[in-house]
């Protein structure tokens, strides 16, 4: 992470400071994104944890770019050597969470959401987070379940309600604002030309491809500048 250049008119960027200023930026996102990522991973907090772990490593970043500028600029070699040491560390510990990432990957399969979704959505109109979240996510991408409307059988909701599917499962009426559904009655009774067919889980990860990619592609960036400035 030593700076990039000192010439005679300043400082070129360090990569420190953009990749803490990329990795800021992501894990910002997904904190705060009220429509979206935050909705459909509600239910799991192993994905909230790391979206932390990945700010706190992005202001670290941060603020050891900017070190390692001023150090750079100043000559001042103890605080180089101590910078290069936490990077070290910094280093490690993104390998040590990459590894977990992949030891963890089945609680980001169908089948982990769906066995989800049938433990714990109880109604359409509930409160608590999970089934308002899983509301929110159905009513907003237009889908049901999982996979379809099949995830609700033999489920909660079903165990406790006469619908066989939740409200905001139900098809709109077109260019309409708000819940002014087709039928909702005969939505709740299953009928297929009355509900969403398609599946939640195809639906945002297609959604959310782009950013996916984007935040793989800088991780590798970030990794591969610091192996490089080690090698």
């Amino acid at each position: 992470w030593v700076c990039l250049c000192v010439s005679c008119s300043g400082l070129a960027p360090c990569p420190g400071l953009l990749g803490g200023s990329c990795l800021l930026g992501i894990g910002i996102w997904v904190l705060v994104d009220p429509t979206g990522f935050r909705e459909i991973v509600a239910a799991n907090p192993l994905i909230f944890t790391g979206a932390y772990i990945i700010l706190a490593m992005g202001s670290l970043l941060f603020l050891l770019g900017f070190l390692g500028c001023y150090g750079a600029v100043r000559e001042k070699k103890c605080l180089l050597l101590f910078f290069f040491m936490l990077i070290l560390i910094i280093f490690l510990a993104e390998l040590a969470a990459g590894i977990l990432a992949f030891i963890f990957r089945e609680n980001l399969t169908r089948e982990h959401f769906t066995q989800e979704l049938r433990s714990h959505y109880q109604r359409s109109n509930d409160t608590d987070v999970f089934t308002a979240t899983w509301n929110a996510v159905m009513s907003t991408f237009d889908c049901c379940g999982v996979n379809s409307a099949d995830d609700f059988e033999e489920s909660i909701f079903q165990q406790i309600n006469i619908d066989l599917v939740p409200e905001a499962c139900c098809k709109k009426t077109p260019n309409s604002q708000g819940a002014h559904y087709l039928s909702r009655e005969r939505c709740s009774m299953g009928m297929m030309e009355y509900r969403n067919t398609k599946g939640c889980y195809s639906t945002v990860v297609e959604y959310f491809e782009t950013y996916i990619y984007l935040a793989g592609g800088l991780t590798i960036l970030v990794l591969t500048i610091e192996v490089s400035l080690f090698g």
